[in-house]
């Protein structure tokens, strides 16, 4: 919401558009608000994914919450900045250009991202997480038939395979656990 005021501000009503270089128009692209959408909102998933990831993590081992959310934002903080920092260039690059298109769709971008990876990743959300303390990881029981997944691929197996009865075609389990078809 805050990169489409600011577009607005600046290519509609000229607000800092010469000391930025941009030209001066009368309306926005119509599909530049949703284009911007799609784009960003799979660029901040990617940021949101990764810093909850650690602190999910740490939360496991620890049972913190406030230590799981400064050892999350500690261990993302350079990466998430990084890696917004290179897309900034990319976007302001894309903004240089001649075609006002391309200027409203980098200078969109590019203040987007500085506002998601700084104020929203960096800031609004361990701040929440802080204050919602173990609420962040509150599961309601009425969804506890949903699978549980681990980042790290470990898997909460029913049973040892021993206990699983073959159907089928398969009469026996060897003794590495493997179905061996009636025909062995």
């Amino acid at each position: 919401g805050a990169a489409y005021g600011l577009i607005v501000a600046v290519f509609q009503h000229g607000i800092g558009a010469s000391i930025l270089g941009f030209q001066e128009t009368d309306s926005i692209a119509a599909w530049l608000p949703v284009f911007l959408f799609a784009i960003l909102f799979g660029l901040s998933m990617d940021y949101h994914v990764f810093l909850l990831s650690r602190i999910k993590e740490h939360y496991d081992q620890s049972g913190d919450n406030a230590a799981s959310v400064a050892h999350g934002l500690a261990s993302t903080a350079g990466i998430i900045t990084g890696a917004a920092l290179i897309m900034v260039v990319v976007f302001a690059g894309m903004a240089s250009g001649e075609l006002v298109t391309f200027q409203q769709v980098g200078f969109g971008l590019a203040v987007a991202v500085i506002l998601d990876a700084t104020i929203v990743r960096m800031v609004l959300v361990p701040a929440s997480m802080e204050l919602l303390g173990d609420w962040n990881w509150y599961f309601p029981r009425w969804l506890e038939w949903l699978p549980k997944i681990n980042i790290e691929g470990e898997s909460a197996a029913p049973g040892p395979i021993a206990e699983w009865q073959p159907a089928g075609d398969f009469a026996q389990v060897d003794a590495t656990g493997v179905a061996v078809p009636r025909s062995f």
